[in-house]
């Protein structure tokens, strides 16, 4: 016999013993692809918040400057940025009116800014919302209008022009664009003063040198730059994703008995089996080849399973267990579907740390009871 019919054969074998214990061996691929579920969920969630994060960050300012009061943000004076400006190697400094807004009605903090872009400048007495804003203050009809509350019995009425698409939902959930004089006159911020400068470098690879410069000429203002945002984001992404790993720990810690336990030997029916198979001349090659058929199978269905349940969860039903924790704690949360950002290493990694020790596990125990005496064993 060939080895191909003969490994076909211990194939056949196996599928036909699993069918025989086929409530046990359900019940084991249920609870392992509940592990790899809750496993392949964090990672596919992490990683897409971090390619969404990537693609919003590509479009941010190379540089961002700060005023600083008293080590806190303060607003900057229009002043400095002909000096930001004039610095060899920025092609473009402007400043910007931005702030947040807290909403006494829904709970939620709002961020009020005012467009660069001009076809986003919303006109006077109009504003455009992020589409969590309407949500949460659970407009029932097309044209309410949003009203705003500075401080009691003060109320300012604002018409909403359009609300932004979930497209953007990550980054526009919870905006509120206004023109520049509705928000000077909102937030009472004088003229020749912003929230802060955006910084445009022609060559990225001087980034460094328009910081310098950029201190010299402001020595009491703070510069981040794009990277020092990522790093953040990157930082804030890998807690988070460090606690939904530790909330599967438990599940984790739980399968690891289990298979320890498989390791430490077989059922007296699974013992029984084995000793008939050598009494009528089976090679002990041949069993340890079966069983891990066998443990092949059982970890392959439940690594299949739940990496495709955890891909149904994260990318069509939005992750409803997860998304709480790997987004955020807030009233207002982006409504906005995943892009996939799966590659092979994360699917290879995944594959080691569940199905190849449960299918590891089954060797050492096999083969003590398949060099036994079989008699011995049958007894």
């Amino acid at each position: 016999m060939s080895a191909l019919n003969r490994q076909r054969a211990l194939l056949d074998f196996t599928v036909a013993a699993l069918a025989r214990r086929r409530i046990k061996n359900l019940a084991l691929v249920a609870v392992f692809a509940t592990v790899v579920f809750l496993l392949a969920s964090a990672m596919f969630f992490a990683s897409s918040l971090r390619r969404e994060a990537e693609a919003t960050l590509a479009g941010a300012p190379d540089l961002i400057v700060q005023n600083l009061s008293l080590g806190r943000q303060a607003m900057i004076d229009a002043a400095d940025l002909p000096k930001i400006a004039a610095i060899r190697g920025v092609a473009k400094a402007e400043g910007r009116l931005w702030g947040y807004y807290y909403d006494r009605i829904s709970g939620a903090n709002y961020t009020v800014m005012v467009p660069t872009a001009a076809d986003l400048v919303p006109p006077p007495g109009e504003v455009i919302v992020g589409e969590a804003v309407p949500r949460v203050r659970d407009f029932k009809w097309q044209g309410t209008p949003l009203f705003l509350s500075r401080r009691e019995g003060d109320l300012v009425r604002f018409d909403i022009a359009r609300t932004l698409g979930a497209e953007v939902a990550l980054v526009s959930a919870d905006l509120v664009l206004m023109n520049e004089a509705d928000f000077r006159s909102f937030f009472n911020v004088p003229a020749g003063q912003f929230t802060d400068f955006a910084v445009t470098v022609r060559n990225p690879r001087e980034l460094s040198t328009v910081v310098e410069k950029a201190s010299a000429a402001l020595p009491a203002a703070r510069f981040v730059t794009r990277e020092d945002i990522a790093r953040t984001y990157q930082k804030l992404f890998d807690w988070r994703e460090g606690v939904m790993v530790a909330l599967a720990f438990v599940a984790m810690l739980a399968f690891a008995i289990f298979a320890a336990e498989k390791a430490t030997g077989l059922s007296a029916e699974e013992a029984r089996e084995i000793g008939i198979l050598k009494a009528i001349g089976w090679d002990t090659r041949d069993v340890i080849a079966m069983k891990l058929w066998e443990g092949g199978l059982v970890s392959g269905a439940a690594f299949l399973l739940g990496t495709v349940f955890a891909y149904a969860h994260v990318f069509w039903a939005g992750a409803p267990l997860f998304a709480p924790v790997l987004k955020g704690w807030a009233v207002i949360y982006p409504d906005f579907r995943l892009t996939p950002a799966i590659d092979a290493l994360q699917l290879v990694t995944l594959f080691l740390l569940t199905t190849l020790p449960y299918a590891a596990a089954t060797v050492v125990p096999v083969w003590r009871t398949a060099a036994a005496d079989p008699d011995a064993v049958m007894r």
